[in-house]
């Protein structure tokens, strides 16, 4: 369901959208590693949705492989996958050293890549070849694109990731018609976000609770907008005093540089978030917020006693700081960790999430005593009812729905469900299938 990466080839000009990594499974590293299915030398362009590494995390791998094309996306993204990589290569030298192979990429490919890459706002059509490409909001994280590529009257949607409704930052998914295609996303298929409704209460509730236990509250969250949504979240509690204020730490540089970038992309948020900033609330501060760039503090959290806070990546728990706290309070009845974003099979944050009494993390055996909470509503991805609704306000001239990037039963379910409720030719394509269209 990672690794997202489309080729379409239009006769006269071959067009890559997205090219990211595996993530996950024991098998991810090999397979990030393995040659492309095509000659990145004769790729003409690349055009990236959105900045998360399993849709950017190979570009500069393809680079290194001999692609010279252009890159294109939002500002946003663009300034997004430039620290995102930079963060991924300095892990990936460290493992790659630990374990004697030979890194994916290294920061000169990124360099390269970055010197290719060129940036469009929102509806400002452009042309690759003979092919007009617009973007539009995909409301899933700053700067996240739907892709619509036309030539001679008919259009093809790839959809990237498709946000969830509502989202506490962004806008929804834009809505646009007259598509003969659409290739689109289905992680969360054949599953519903149930508390979204309450999903705010819900968060305020684990703070509470955390609160009376005199203990430790754990958010494993990804870098890159489930993290800024969480203070965001926190932010309102403090400043209206719906909650009294506690320590809390972001333990994440790149969080910390992350949260920096929506700063200054403000543009891209939703009118309420804007109208709050304009009125003078920093929505990524509040009182007793830390942000611990280095190691060093980092470590000294461990000595701040309860209740407290600790937002750290990464969401998954297969890497980053927030495995030096699962080590130190898993096994402690007063720690609370609460996962808020999906869990993909074979990482931690699964295993946890299935009710795992005994996990190893960092080669470090964990005997779990700390209660394990979801919240399933701050989700970045559109649930199976938002997806459905999405093709139903969208794909009403669609020919073809490709459903995509989820786990197979996920994609299967969304494949079943719009044959059955719109009458959709929908189809859930292979690994390295071909398919001839009329575009």
């Amino acid at each position: 369901m990672t690794g997202a990466n489309f080729l379409l080839d239009t006769g006269t000009a071959k067009i890559l959208v997205d090219c990211g990594l595996e993530q996950g499974g024991e098998f991810a590293s090999e397979s990030n590693r393995a040659a492309f299915q095509y000659d990145p030398k004769t790729i003409d362009a690349l055009v990236v949705t959105h900045a998360h590494a399993d849709h950017i995390g190979r570009i500069p791998k393809l680079v290194k492989d001999g692609f010279k094309g252009a890159i294109y996306s939002t500002i946003p993204t663009k300034d997004l996958a430039a620290i995102m990589l930079r963060d991924a290569c300095s892990i990936m030298q460290y493992e790659s050293s630990k374990e004697g192979v030979e890194p994916l990429f290294a920061e000169s490919h990124i360099d390269q890549a970055l010197a290719l890459w060129k940036t469009h706002g929102y509806h400002e059509a452009f042309a690759i070849a003979d092919t007009s490409v617009t973007l539009y909001d995909a409301g899933h994280i700053l700067g996240s694109a739907l892709v619509v590529f036309e030539r001679e009257g008919r259009r093809m949607m790839f959809t990237g990731d498709i946000g969830n409704v509502p989202q506490p930052l962004l806008n929804p998914p834009e809505k646009v018609e007259d598509l003969n295609y659409i290739l689109m996303e289905s992680v969360y298929g054949n599953r519903l976000h149930e508390q979204v409704a309450d999903r705010t209460a819900l968060l305020k509730a684990e703070i509470e609770h955390t609160i009376a236990q005199k203990g430790t509250l754990i958010i494993p969250a990804f870098s890159l907008e489930r993290t800024q949504g969480m203070l965001f979240e926190i932010n309102n509690f403090v400043e209206s005093g719906a909650i009294p204020a506690l320590p809390v730490f972001l333990d994440s540089p790149l969080a910390i540089a992350v949260t920096d970038i929506y700063r200054g992309h403000r543009s891209y948020l939703k009118d309420s978030v804007r109208a709050q900033i304009e009125h003078g609330d920093d929505i990524f501060d509040f009182p007793k917020l830390k942000m611990t760039a280095t190691r060093q503090a980092s470590d000294e959290i461990h000595k701040t006693p309860g209740p407290k806070i600790i937002i750290a990546g990464s969401g998954m728990s297969h890497g980053g700081r927030v495995l030096s706290h699962e080590i130190a309070y898993l096994g402690r009845t007063d720690t609370t960790l609460l996962l808020v974003g999906y869990q993909t099979v074979g990482s931690v944050g699964r295993l946890l999430q299935d009710g795992v009494k005994k996990v190893t993390i960092d080669n470090v055996p964990v005997h779990v005593r700390a209660r394990i909470a979801m919240i399933q509503g701050y989700s970045g991805h559109a649930d199976r009812d938002q997806l459905i609704d999405f093709v139903a306000e969208r794909g009403e001239k669609a020919e073809k729905v490709f459903v995509a990037m989820g786990e197979e039963r996920a994609s299967l379910f969304l494949v079943q469900r719009l044959r059955d409720y719109l009458d959709v030719d929908a189809v859930a394509p292979e690994a390295n299938q071909v398919i001839t269209i009329d575009l």
